[in-house]
C-alpha cells in the first residue's frame, strides 16, 4: 500500500482508493444528527411554553442559553482536539450529547425549567465541539474554488435531520400532549401541564441510545487523522500573519452571528406563528407538521446550491438567496392567512446556503490562520442566542412585527455578500499533494 500523504493543511489524505468518502459518508451521519437534535428545540419550545405557562421572552431564553454554548465551548473544543485528535473529540462530543439528552428525561420527570435549561446546555456544548471540527474539515480537504459546494453538500445532510425532526417532534411531544393537540388559547389545568411533560422522556431516550452507539461506531472506525507533520512550520507561518487584515473573516464573523438570529428566530417561533387565529388557525401539532416543510426547503435549496456554486460565484449565489429572503420576511411580516404562512415557509429556500456559504466565503485565502478564523466563525454561532431580542420583540409589539427584525438580517448578509465577502491579503496556500476527491 503507498504511504498516506500528507496536505499543506495538515490532513493526512488518503491514498488513491483509500477510505476518504466512507469517511465524509460518516461524518455526514453527524451533520444529520446535529441538525435533528438542534430542531427538535423548534417543537419543544412551544411544548414547553404550554407546560411551564411562559411568554416569549422566557421561551426564546430556552434557545438563547443552547446557543450561548457556542460562545463558552469553541474555544475550550478547539484545544481539546489539539490535545487528543480528531477522532476522539468526535467521540467525547457525541457522549456529552447523550448525557445531555439523559438528562431532558430527568427534566422532564421532575419536571423543571432550570434543569432543561442546564440540560439543552450540555447538548449545546456537545454539538460546538463536533461543529469545531467537522466543519473546516469538509471545507480544507478538497480544492479551496468548490469548498462553498463541497460544505453546502455535506450540510445537506444536516437540512435532511431538520426536516425529519418536526415530523419527530409533532408526533412524539405534540402529539402526545394536551397542549399540542387543543386549539389556540385553550388554558390547560395544572395537572395536564405536569402529565404534559411526561410527554419529552419517551424521544430524548430514543435520542440518547442513537448518540451513544453513533459514538460507539466512530470510536471503531479507521477515520483519517488530522496530521501533525506541520505543526510547527504552520506555527511559525502564522506568527507573521494578523486575521485582522482579511476584511471577508471581519466581516464574516458578523454575517454568521447576524445570520443566526435570523434563522432560529423564524425556526423557533413558526408554530406559534403559523397556529395564529389570523394565519392558518391550526394546532401547534399541525403547525409542526408544517414545519418540516420549512427545513425541507432548506434542504433542497443546499443540493441546488451546491450544484450551482460549481459554475458561479459563490458570493453572487449569497448575494440572490439574501434578496430573496428579504422579500419573502416583508411577505411574512405584511401579509396574513396563508400568504403570511407560506413566506415564512419560504424562508427556508433562501436561508439554505447562507452558513456553509458565509463561512467559506470567510476562510478564503486565510492559509495558515484557517484553523484560528474557522473557531471565530463557528463561536459566532453563538448568534442564536439572540434570539431572546425577537422574542421580546415578540412580547411588546406583536408576534408578526416581529419577524421586521429578520428581514433587517438579511440586508447584511446582502452587503457581506457584495462587499464584505472580497478576499484582502490573500495568504497563499501550498497546494496539496493530492486531491481526495479523485
Amino acid at each position: 500500500m503507498p504511504a498516506p500523504i500528507t496536505s499543506a493543511r495538515g490532513v493526512t489524505a488518503a491514498p488513491p482508493g483509500g477510505n476518504y468518502t466512507s469517511a465524509l459518508t460518516l461524518l455526514a451521519s453527524l451533520f444529520f444528527m446535529w441538525g435533528f437534535i438542534t430542531v427538535i428545540n423548534n417543537t419543544l419550545l412551544p411544548h414547553l411554553r404550554s407546560v411551564f405557562d411562559l411568554n416569549y421572552t422566557q421561551t426564546t431564553l430556552i434557545e438563547s442559553v443552547w446557543f450561548i454554548a457556542y460562545f463558552f465551548a469553541s474555544i475550550p473544543s478547539a484545544k481539546l482536539i489539539e490535545r487528543i485528535g480528531y477522532q476522539k473529540s468526535l467521540v467525547i462530543g457525541l457522549l456529552v450529547m447523550a448525557a445531555g439528552a439523559a438528562g431532558m428525561v430527568l427534566a422532564a420527570s421532575l419536571p423543571s425549567y432550570g434543569v432543561t435549561l442546564v440540560m439543552l446546555f450540555v447538548i449545546a456544548s456537545g454539538i460546538t465541539l463536533l461543529q469545531v471540527a467537522a466543519n473546516p474539515y469538509v471545507a480544507v480537504i478538497g480544492p479551496s474554488a468548490t469548498a462553498s459546494s463541497r460544505l453546502n453538500l455535506v450540510q445537506a445532510m444536516n437540512s435532511a435531520g431538520t426536516m425529519l425532526a418536526p415530523l419527530f417532534g409533532a408526533y412524539l411531544i405534540l402529539g402526545r400532549s394536551k397542549g399540542g393537540t387543543a386549539e389556540a388559547g385553550t388554558v390547560l389545568t395544572q395537572a395536564e401541564r405536569m402529565a404534559d411533560a411526561q410527554s419529552v422522556i419517551l424521544p430524548y431516550v430514543l435520542v440518547t441510545i442513537v448518540l451513544v452507539v453513533l459514538a460507539v461506531i466512530i470510536a471503531r472506525f479507521p477515520l483519517p487523522a488530522m496530521g501533525s507533520s506541520t505543526s510547527r512550520v504552520a506555527k511559525e507561518e502564522r506568527r507573521k500573519h494578523s486575521l485582522w487584515n482579511h476584511r471577508n473573516l471581519v466581516f464574516g464573523v458578523p454575517a454568521i452571528f447576524i445570520y443566526l438570529i435570523a434563522e432560529i428566530g423564524v425556526a423557533n417561533l413558526f408554530v406559534n406563528f403559523v397556529s395564529q387565529p389570523d394565519i392558518a388557525n391550526v394546532t401547534n401539532e399541525l403547525a409542526g407538521r408544517y414545519l418540516t416543510l420549512l427545513w425541507g426547503g432548506m434542504m433542497i435549496g443546499r443540493f441546488v446550491g451546491s450544484f450551482v456554486m460549481q459554475k458561479v460565484d459563490a458570493a453572487k449565489v449569497l448575494a440572490l438567496f439574501s434578496i430573496g429572503a428579504f422579500v419573502v420576511m416583508l411577505g411574512a411580516t405584511f401579509l396574513n392567512g396563508p400568504a403570511a404562512m407560506w413566506s415564512l415557509i419560504l424562508v427556508g429556500l433562501f436561508h439554505s446556503i447562507m452558513f456553509p456559504t458565509i463561512f467559506t466565503l470567510g476562510i478564503k485565502g486565510l492559509g495558515p490562520l484557517t484553523e484560528e478564523g474557522s473557531g471565530l466563525l463557528i463561536m459566532a454561532i453563538a448568534g442564536g442566542a439572540l434570539v431572546v431580542v425577537q422574542g421580546w420583540l415578540a412580547d411588546k409589539y406583536g408576534l408578526q412585527w416581529s419577524f421586521l427584525l429578520t428581514a433587517a438580517c438579511e440586508l447584511y448578509i446582502l452587503f457581506y455578500a457584495l462587499w464584505g465577502s472580497k478576499v484582502t491579503n490573500p495568504i497563499a496556500d501550498v497546494p496539496a499533494d493530492t486531491d481526495v476527491f479523485k
